[in-house]
């Protein structure tokens, strides 16, 4: 029975003193002096601290002055958690509570405005922008981590002005005038890009239609070259022909001078033959072509004898009968 109600105490004082570590959790105990992470699942309430590993956003008003002592303001948006690997440091800071990550990041808080104000006193207004604080404090920020136990997340310069109102007016007006004297460089230097890159594409062009008309002229040189030779062959084909059509009349001339029986087997003397069968007294005008008379008066007069010798043969032979 005592076992029994010793077992429900231990159980009602567990569930009252220990607590589910939860993922976003983070819990630290006390142990030989130092403080150690509890890595268990449970941890008892009251001998541990709890604190949340979500992030911590910062929004900063940052009032300071320029070179000249020109009043500024700098809105700065920050976002920290606490570093995991140097707890110990975020206790000394914000103390053995809840609260610890806030109070540090109260701290930070005041680092990072003395450091926009350490910045800004340096210069004139006009060499003063988002981007030269941003980066300034982007190097000097590393501090958070050995100083407070924070790691800084991110850092952003959400805006910067000049607390004056005419003097952000003229820096207004002067910074239209350098954005538009940029914007109108950055235009002619696009026209010049434009224009050169233009005259090379005209050039370019020009080059390849050069190109194409000196292969135009070398095609039509071939071409020329193969008619002029075409007509050469054709020219050595016809002076061919003709000396070969000379060599046989030559030959046929020579041939009938040696033998004149041979004439009457001629187409000239064939149309002679046949207009005496078909006509009594009929004349037979024989026309002879430019290559008929071409063979030359030795054929004609060949021919002349051989009729001479035929009609005289045939008044011999009626005088006799």
């Amino acid at each position: 029975m005592w076992f029994g109600i010793i077992i429900i105490v231990a159980v009602i004082i567990f569930l009252y003193e220990y607590r589910l570590r939860k993922p976003d959790q983070l819990v630290l105990k006390e142990s030989d002096g130092k403080i150690v992470l509890n890595k268990t699942r449970f941890y008892p309430k009251d001998f541990c601290l709890v604190l949340p590993k979500t992030t911590l956003p910062l929004q900063l008003n940052v009032e300071s002055t320029a070179k000249g002592n020109l009043d500024i303001k700098v809105k700065l948006a920050v976002t920290v958690s606490l570093a995991a690997g140097n707890v110990s440091q975020l206790i000394k800071v914000g103390g053995w509570n809840s609260n610890s990550v806030t109070k540090a990041a109260k701290e930070f808080e005041v680092v990072l405005q003395s450091l926009v104000k350490e910045f800004t006193v340096k210069y004139e207004i006009e060499e003063l922008s988002s981007e030269k604080i941003y980066h300034y404090l982007i190097e000097r920020v590393s501090v958070s981590k050995e100083q407070f136990g924070l790691d800084v997340i991110s850092v952003s310069v959400q805006s910067f002005e000049v607390v004056d109102q005419k003097i952000a007016e003229s820096i207004r007006q002067q910074e239209s005038a350098r954005i538009l004297e940029q914007t109108e460089l950055l235009n002619q230097k696009a026209r010049i890009t434009a224009a050169k890159a233009k005259l090379k594409a005209d050039e370019e062009i020009a080059f390849l239609e050069n190109e194409l008309e000196l292969k135009k002229f070398d095609l039509r040189r071939t071409e020329l070259d193969k008619e002029s030779e075409l007509a050469d062959k054709r020219i050595k084909e016809e002076l061919k022909r003709k000396k070969l059509n000379l060599e046989f009349e030559k030959e046929e001339l020579e041939m009938l001078k040696n033998n004149p029986e041979l004439l009457l087997l001629s187409p000239q003397a064939a149309r002679l033959a046949e207009a005496s069968q078909s006509l009594k007294n009929a004349r037979t005008v024989v026309n002879l072509s430019p290559s008929d008379i071409a063979q030359g008066s030795d054929l004609l007069n060949v021919f002349q004898n051989f009729l001479l010798k035929t009609v005289s043969g045939s008044s011999k032979n009626e005088e006799k009968k």
